[in-house]
């Protein structure tokens, strides 16, 4: 496979360039397929269960729903360090046919079993870790955040667009379709990295790593970037527990409204964000922004605690949410992708996408378990502890300092 490199006028230095832009569209659209398995069916699944064989076990629902992001934990590291020796492309390819192999078995289940079972091959194919190293490896430096906002913009549209079409989708292709419709999409990906997506020239192994893989494990501002995406998406997971029902409750929208609620705070925090990504990344001011953006989460759990899940307060927190949510998907991969040494990517973004997967399993059960036995208000009171843990870790992280920017 011939590799592609990317050049630079003088003159366009300081902008992101056509192909910069092309591969971080790209990118996403591939990264974008990942969170759509995830999503798409949670709005429907629990009514599908009901009729199919093994529906009404409501541990087995629980387990359809969660085995994806379970085996993605369980092998992001292993991908991502699969990447740094054997290629991106690769390994995003092998992880895209297993994501395609899963729908197929999830598509022909006549039971819930092997639905389990199809979820759990879909997640096997863990390439986050391996798109986010390789736009790492295709994108300058100075750059980089941009092309992660897009990337990690992406979770956040993908989880509107499946909140929007899940119904609708559900009612006129069924679950089976759906499935295979994310197989089919899979597929498209693959023909999408191949033919639009350059590839980057082989890492060169090194006799004496800057940063061992003990250090990748072990280095504290790594471990607090870690220790951010499993508190994002943990309050994320949480918060999702309890705002569908308020949704239908207290807004007295159907399921299949929705989306008049996600997709319009999701739109307009992408336009908000523009502005806080720019101030990070020309003005040198990635760590206000960071922290800016943590304490916007904290401000949305005590609004939500204080204020209550109404139609109207709903309607703004998530607005601020999505802020929140997309400048933090934005920045921290980029951190990750400054700290660690070039030939150990892979390895730490497979750690970091390995800690968002646990947050997703963690956010989805501990908010049930809070919200069941301990009310509304348990779920935004132990999100905002996390939260506030993770402002307390990161008031004296050491931002890396950029090679053109972030001076």
């Amino acid at each position: 496979m011939a590799h592609s490199s990317i050049s630079f006028s003088p003159d366009a230095s300081n902008k992101l360039s056509a192909a910069e832009r092309r591969i971080g569209l790209g990118l996403a659209a591939i990264f974008g397929l990942r969170m759509l398995g995830l999503f798409l069916i949670l709005p429907v699944f629990a009514i599908y269960a009901h009729g199919i064989p093994g529906g009404n076990d409501k541990t087995l629902v629980g387990l359809a729903l969660g085995a994806y992001g379970g085996t993605q934990a369980c092998l992001q590291i292993i991908w991502g360090a699969a990447s740094d020796r054997w290629g991106r492309k690769p390994v995003i390819v092998a992880g895209l046919v297993l994501f395609a192999l899963g729908g197929i078995i999830a598509a022909l289940a006549t039971h819930i079993n092997w639905i389990i079972i199809g979820r759990a091959v879909q997640g096997a194919g863990a390439i986050s870790a391996a798109i986010t190293a390789l736009a790492a490896d295709l994108i300058r430096e100075e750059h980089r955040t941009k092309v992660m906002a897009m990337i990690g913009s992406s979770i956040g549209l993908v989880f509107a667009f499946s909140m929007a079409i899940a119904s609708p989708l559900y009612h006129w292709i069924g679950m089976a379709g759906i499935f295979w419709l994310t197989s089919a999409l899979a597929l498209a990906a693959i023909a999408l990295l191949l033919l639009r997506i350059p590839t980057p020239a082989p890492i060169p192994a090194l006799s004496s790593p800057t940063m061992p893989n003990v250090s990748i494990l072990s280095d504290s501002r790594l471990l607090r970037l870690n220790f951010g995406v499993f508190a994002l998406h943990t309050t994320q997971m949480a918060l999702w527990v309890l705002i569908p029902h308020a949704l239908t409750e207290t807004a007295g929208l159907p399921v299949e409204r929705h989306w008049l609620v996600y997709l319009p705070a999701v739109l307009l925090a992408l336009f908000a964000m523009v502005p806080a990504v720019i101030a990070a990344e020309k003005r040198g001011l990635m760590k206000p922004v960071f922290l800016g953006a943590i304490s916007l989460l904290l401000l949305v759990l005590t609004g939500l605690y204080l204020a209550g899940v109404g139609f109207w307060s709903l309607l703004f927190w998530l607005f601020i949410f999505f802020v929140a949510f997309n400048i933090l998907e934005a920045i921290q991969p980029s951190l990750i992708s400054r700290i660690a040494p070039p030939h150990a990517k892979g390895k730490a973004l497979g750690v970091y996408n390995t800690l968002q997967a646990l947050g997703l399993f963690a956010g989805g059960a501990l908010g049930g378990v809070l919200a069941q036995y301990f009310g509304e208000g348990a779920v935004f009171l132990f999100c905002g502890l996390l939260i506030s843990i993770w402002l307390a870790l990161m008031l004296n992280f050491h931002t890396p300092v950029g090679k053109k920017r972030d001076n």
